[in-house]
């Protein structure tokens, strides 16, 4: 089955089924059967099969999967056993917060440059790599084949910045700016919005009291 015909709901359990896994091999355990991957990340049995399925099962009758080689192959999936490259755009507080998280090095992903327009930010250093002039962007990109770049800057000034990536070579945008963007087919976009995050939190917490005090629903 190609990848085009998995869908993203599958393709979005993948990095978790990585997590867990990488989890039980960090505590040494080598082999693990659908029902206990199951009771630990509270996945039925019978999806995991499936989801696995999706790139040719994995699983052994009568002795589960083994927990390195699973994470191996689930690591080639998601492209995290190579190198990726990525810039930030925008280096304040949010840029700054996720050049400094080094979790992203150990999955692959190699903080090359940081940009802002800000003259006050220019020559400053995060994580030994120095904040440049926006101007400098594009040139950079081209030159360093940087393959993503992360935008957390404002909703006005990310899509024009998202055009000017896509004409510059980049492969795939990571959207911390609050609006949709529109770039051509062949550039992935991933977007984060936190504030919807907290919207779902507010949602559930709404629900779960109501189930305490169903006097509110009326």
């Amino acid at each position: 089955m190609s990848e085009k015909e998995i869908s993203q709901a599958v393709i979005s359990r993948l990095p978790r089924y990585f997590r867990y896994l990488g989890d039980l091999k960090e505590r040494g355990i080598e082999r693990i059967s659908s029902q206990e991957l199951s009771d630990i990340m509270k996945v039925t049995a019978s999806q995991i099969r499936q989801d696995f399925n999706n790139f040719g099962g994995f699983g052994q009758q009568g002795y589960g999967y083994n927990v390195g080689y699973l994470y191996d192959e689930i690591s080639k999936i998601l492209g995290i056993d190579k190198q990726h490259s990525l810039v930030i755009v925008g280096a304040g507080h949010l840029g700054k917060a996720l050049a400094g998280y080094t979790n992203f090095t150990r999955r692959g992903f190699v903080f090359k440059g940081a940009f802002d327009c800000n003259p006050e930010l220019y020559g400053t250093m995060i994580r030994n790599v120095e904040v440049r002039p926006i101007e400098e962007l594009e040139d950079f990109v081209r030159n360093n084949n940087i393959e993503i770049a992360v935008l957390t800057i404002p909703k006005e000034q990310a899509v024009p910045m998202a055009q000017k990536l896509a004409g510059c070579g980049i492969k795939a945008i990571w959207n911390f700016a609050h609006v949709d963007l529109e770039v051509p087919n062949n550039i992935q976009v991933e977007n984060v919005h936190l504030s919807d995050s907290l919207m779902k939190l507010s949602y559930n917490i709404n629900r779960y009291e109501k189930t305490l005090n169903p006097s509110q629903n009326k």
